[in-house]
């Protein structure tokens, strides 16, 4: 199959030929084919068209698509892994033995739906120790360089600079609650405690449902019980 590797003319003609391809049937090899070297509406429905993932190198080459590409790549890369991870829970010992940095990336990605994606999808391969624990360890230093960057914000910062980081530390802490037995408990404990004393409502309330999974963090109840926003005391009260 011969692929035209570059760009199309403008979106009208993207959007086109994603329509024509989305009608076409593909071999798996095609599809292979298509994410390794297509460009964007190639890449985009291979991705969505993407029946199986048969050994490790299957498994590579969609997670490649993950970052560094168009978002609407991304997009459909994201959703195919979380369908192949729930619906063909077999194919999750071959993402394991990817290096967990492109999930880790993908997690914080720009966009929320590649975010929620990727969350719900890296949260069944928990079961994997070498994989998870890479995998935290990644997700620990961004919620730790997000902290660290919104404690150097002063207030004639443009509002996009801390909603930046914000959106970080959000989805940092939102994949920790499916991950926090893989976390150094003092470094966890850390963020946890600064988390909650952030300024961002949603921040605090990914922190009191972290805090509410062990005993260990306990102590640290008391910062957000009476919390002064409904949502995070809702997270004790319905407990």
């Amino acid at each position: 199959m011969n692929l035209n590797t570059g760009f199309y003319k403008d979106l009208d003609t993207n959007f086109e030929q994603a329509c024509y391809l989305s009608e076409q049937n593909f071999t798996h090899a095609e599809l292979l084919n298509m994410l390794n070297t297509g460009n964007i509406p190639q890449k985009q429905i291979a991705a969505l068209k993407f029946d199986d993932v048969e050994n490790i190198q299957d498994a590579i080459t969609l997670v490649s698509n993950l970052t560094g590409c168009d978002g609407k790549i991304r997009e459909a890369v994201a959703l195919k892994l979380y369908q192949l991870l729930t619906g063909s829970p077999n194919s999750s010992v071959f993402f394991a033995q990817i290096q967990p940095e492109i999930f880790a990336k993908a997690t914080i990605d720009i966009n929320a739906n590649i975010c929620r994606l990727i969350v719900d999808s890296v949260k069944r391969l928990n079961v994997f120790q070498d994989f998870s624990k890479k995998y935290t360890k990644l997700i620990l230093n961004y919620a730790i360089e997000a902290l660290d960057e919104l404690d150097r914000c002063v207030f004639r910062d443009k509002k996009y600079i801390k909603n930046k980081q914000y959106f970080k530390l959000y989805w940092s802490l939102e994949t920790l609650k499916n991950f926090y037995k893989f976390a150094d408990e003092n470094l966890l404990q850390d963020i946890l405690s600064r988390s909650a004393k952030e300024e961002e409502y949603t921040v605090r309330e990914k922190a009191a449902q972290i805090i509410l999974l062990s005993d260990k963090f306990s102590s640290l109840q008391e910062i957000l019980i009476n919390d002064s926003n409904y949502y995070v005391r809702a997270v004790f009260l319905n407990h």
